[in-house]
Order: C-alpha cells, then sequence, then structure tokens
C-alpha cells in the first residue's frame, strides 16, 4: 500500500548479510546444545568400562553354540543373536580358522570343535588351583607359624590336595592326598556348607563312612552348615586330634560355591616361644581365602 515502508527484517546494523539466494522468511537453524562436563563424566558400569565388542561377539557364538549339540546354521546364529549377517559371517570364518568352530561339509552348519576341551585339559582345574594356592599357603605358613591343607570334593569325601606345614616345625599337618570324612571334619561341612543345594545332596549321597569317622545326626549337622553361612567360615575343636582347632574357610568360585576348603589345624604352644594367636591366624587365613577365591572369579 502507498505510504507504507516495507519492514527492514535484517537491519544493517546487525552487520548480518543474507546468503545470496535465500529467502528472508527462512528462519536460522537453532544450535545444538554444548555438552556439559557433567554429561561427560556419568560413571560407567563396572562391567562396560572397558568393552571389547569384537570379543563380546566372538564369546557370544562360543557361548550359544555350546547350548546346541548339532550346531546351527548362520541364519539360525543369526537370529538368535539379533545381530546383521556380515558381522556374523565374518567372526565365524575367523573362529573357524582358529579352529574353535567347526562347519559342516555341506558348509551351512556351525558347531564347536574340541580346542575349547583340549585348552581345558591342559591345565586341569584342581592343578591350577594348587598352583595358584601354594605360593598364598605358603606366606600364609610363613605369618602364621602353623601348618594348612586344602581340601576338595572328591567322591564322597575329602582329598587333601594341597599341604604346607609351619616353618617352626612344631604343627599338625596332613599328607597330600590323603581322604578325611566328608560328615565329620571342618573342611568337609565347609565344602558342604557351601554347595548349591543339588550338588549337597549327590555330595551326601556318594558318601562312604572312612575309617574313625564320627557319626553326626540330621539336625546337628544342618545347624552345624547353617552357623557356618552366616560366619563365612567354621572354627571349633578338631573331632579327630586333641588340642587341636580347626579353623576352615572356602575358596568360592565365580557361582560363589566352594571350590576347596583351606583349613588350619590351629596349635598353640605352651613353651617360652610366643607365636601369633588363633585370633590373627583366624585373620591371616580369611586373607589367604579371600585372595584364593578372586583368582578362582569369585566376587570380592
Amino acid at each position: 500500500m502507498p505510504g507504507l515502508k516495507k519492514p527492514n527484517v535484517f537491519p544493517e546494523s546487525t552487520g548480518y548479510q543474507q546468503p545470496k539466494g535465500q529467502s528472508h522468511m527462512t528462519s536460522k537453524p537453532a544450535k545444538k546444545p554444548k555438552a556439559t562436563p557433567a554429561e561427560f563424566a556419568l560413571p560407567a558400569r563396572p562391567d562396560e568400562r572397558y568393552r571389547a565388542p569384537a570379543l563380546d561377539k566372538g564369546l557370544d557364538i562360543l557361548e550359544l553354540l555350546a547350548q546346541q549339540p548339532q550346531g546351527l546354521t548362520r541364519a539360525e546364529i543369526v537370529k538368535e543373536m539379533d545381530r546383521s549377517a556380515s558381522e556374523i559371517y565374518r567372526m565365524l570364518e575367523r573362529l573357524v580358522v582358529r579352529q574353535y568352530v567347526t562347519r559342516s561339509l555341506s558348509g551351512d552348519r556351525y558347531a564347536l570343535s574340541l580346542k575349547l576341551f583340549a585348552l581345558a585339559n591342559q591345565h586341569p582345574p584342581i592343578n591350577r588351583l594348587v598352583n595358584q594356592a601354594l605360593p598364598v599357603m605358603d606366606a600364609f605358613a610363613r605369618q602364621a607359624e602353623q601348618s594348612c591343607h586344602l581340601g576338595v570334593y572328591d567322591r564322597g569325601n575329602v582329598l587333601i590336595t594341597a599341604q604346607i606345614n609351619s616353618p617352626r616345625g612344631w604343627s599338625f599337618s596332613l599328607q597330600r592326598g590323603a581322604r578325611v570324612g566328608l560328615l565329620d571334619t571342618a573342611s568337609g561341612h565347609v565344602l558342604l556348607a557351601f554347595s548349591e543345594a543339588a550338588d549337597s545332596v549327590r555330595m551326601r549321597t556318594e558318601h562312604t563312612a572312612v575309617e574313625g569317622e564320627v557319626p553326626i545326626t540330621e539336625a546337628r549337622l544342618q545347624a552345624t552348615l547353617a552357623d557356618i553361612r552366616v560366619q563365612g567360615y567354621l572354627e571349633r575343636d578338631s573331632q579327630q586330634s586333641f588340642g587341636v582347632v580347626d579353623v576352615s574357610y572356602p575358596i568360592l568360585g565365580p557361582d560363589q560355591s566352594a571350590l576347596a576348603a583351606l583349613t588350619c589345624p590351629y596349635i598353640r604352644r605352651i613353651d617360652s616361644h610366643v607365636g601369633p594367636d588363633l585370633q590373627t591366624v583366624r585373620v591371616l587365613l580369611s586373607q589367604a581365602a579371600q585372595r584364593l577365591s578372586l583368582t578362582q572369579g569369585a566376587a570380592r
């Protein structure tokens, strides 16, 4: 209309120069707000702090195939893992080349090879546990001036798989390879107390009395096992020898069940030598058991 002045949408005072070819009515896109330092500092979950996606993918495939005795096709693996076909194909090919996975003659089915089994048997679990335990047990014996032994469940009773004597020469000890009772020893009770319910039933079903075994009622056994679970260890006068106090802790695995029992048959000296007392020995044995549990994958 005559007399009306067209508004200056972009005043010269602003210093703004409209880009060529751009309409006056086009709005300037809003800038994305910058992330604050706090947004970058969100704490990572402990199990996600050091991620290795490729390794996780390979392990996922191995764990999936471990549940399938007849194997799976590539399409089935892709579907189960909910990943792209290309990334599964590359990982499968590497696992086949490294001989962890076998491919059928027809080329359409994958299954686990025996390589993982062979690797596991190069270091049998008991031998590996004993090798890891011996230096820890030796350190305990030197500090506590007491002997200690490692017992594992074996065919209905407890097998002594490792033994360290006191460096002082005064101690009570069990020979490596000795078999002791499941139902009347500190080691046996600790193994039962920290086993899964089904495993506990199996262990007791397989049990056969050893020579000199002290009988125990079902009510007393259950009360003893309940007390051990509450305390986390067992401490009591030996049921096999006078003057010995058995202190026993579990060596726990990833599922928090006992892989072994670490036991000290404590003997108090009454001569002029003053060694660590029972309370100190208990603390040292607890620390040794915790260290060994961590080497076996148990939670702290």
